[in-house]
């Protein structure tokens, strides 16, 4: 998939997830949106996925927790007046009250509200979006026919249309070409470049437009941006006297990735192991550079070993939130309170980490 492509959906997703679903424009409640927040920052430091803390056996974050159908039910679908979880939370008793008085968190009326909706909804349950594979949408109907370029267009249009609101009108060809630009290369057009553009009458010059930034090497360099912020890359160790890194190898590595519009799996591959695969080139061996774009000490006085662990801590930590889109950054010193990983999981990603290192080290 080109990078733009892919750049563009994560946008749109952005976009969409903006775009409510129907019945939440009807007011319904989602469980992921509107209940699991609440649960996560109230209940899940007693009643979630780490076992040390957790309290009277009650998991909240997981459905059979939430919706036991024993004697140990807590939600009664349709029922909140007959539910304890209801009970619990709206409760004036600060014996009975749910978070305790004394734990510091409380419920707003509006959450309260949310919860005792939702189970007179029937309390419908979801998995956290992060973990759900993705499926497809049907694309929704519109009134306007003519205005969608394409179907993501539908999307928009039909949330706008719901609202009784119509879309802005089209930019102008100056302002495309320097949108596009900057968005693309990072740099303005050229006066060249505008008048080339706006006098260019083809249906196909936007098209056009495209595929000549995308073929400048400020495009690589462009995303190349995004991608170093999220490695958290450097050209100094960030340590004491703050020495050069000498890894501009690996800048150089990702900004051609992007230009050879290399595929995310090989770009993956070859940053977590580049120098394990059969018969490494340089550049995948350069590549690996992501496992040292990090902190480092050069203090003559460091404990070997205490670094070592601190090095590959912050590796799991990069790793998780880049790769995985999620943190076990907690999961170093306890079970993650708010998420499934254990702190058996941080080790053992430490090890697997410690197989590319080895080499790259």
């Amino acid at each position: 998939m080109p990078w733009v492509i892919l750049r563009s959906l994560i946008c749109c997703l952005a976009v969409l997830s903006l775009c409510l679903p129907p019945e939440a424009a009807a007011g319904k409640v989602d469980f992921n949106r509107d209940i699991r927040p609440i649960l996560s920052r109230n209940c899940f430091h007693c009643h979630g996925p780490d076992a040390t803390h957790r309290e009277a056996d009650l998991r909240l974050d997981r459905e059979q927790g939430l919706k036991a159908t024993d004697a140990s039910a807590i939600i009664h679908p349709g029922q909140p007046d007959q539910s304890v979880l209801f009970e619990r939370v709206s409760s004036k008793d600060p014996d009975l009250v749910m978070p305790p008085a004394d734990s510091g968190k409380k419920l707003k009326p509006t959450e309260v509200n949310l919860i005792r909706q939702w189970i007179a909804e029937g309390s419908p349950w979801s998995q956290h979006w992060s973990y759900v594979k993705p499926q497809p949408v049907k694309t929704p109907t519109i009134k306007d026919q003519s205005w969608p370029v394409n179907w993501i267009d539908n999307f928009i249009l039909s949330r706008l249309e719901a609202e009784n609101l119509k879309p802005a009108e089209e930019a102008d060809k100056v302002t495309l070409i320097r949108r596009l630009s900057f968005d693309l290369t990072g740099l303005p057009p050229t006066p060249a470049e505008v008048k080339r553009f706006v006098d260019d009458p083809s249906p196909a010059a936007y098209e056009k437009l495209v595929d000549r930034l995308l073929a400048s090497p400020h495009y690589g360099e462009r995303m190349a941006i995004y991608w170093l912020d999220l490695v958290r890359f450097a050209d100094t160790v960030g340590y004491h006297g703050d020495q050069d890194h000498h890894i501009s190898p690996y800048r150089d590595y990702v900004i051609d990735a992007f230009n050879q519009n290399l595929s995310y799996d090989q770009f993956v591959r070859e940053q977590l192991a580049g120098d394990l695969l059969p018969e490494p080139t340089l550049q995948q061996k350069i590549a690996t550079g992501y496992n040292r774009v990090l902190q480092t000490s050069h203090e003559g006085g460091v404990q070997r070993k205490e670094y070592l662990a601190i090095y590959a801590a912050d590796r799991i930590r990069n790793f998780s939130a880049v790769f995985m889109g999620a943190t076990m950054g907690c999961c170093q010193c306890h079970d993650h309170k708010y998420d499934p990983y254990t702190i058996k999981d941080f080790y053992s990603m430490v090890s697997f980490l410690q197989i590319s290192m080895r080499t790259s080290t």
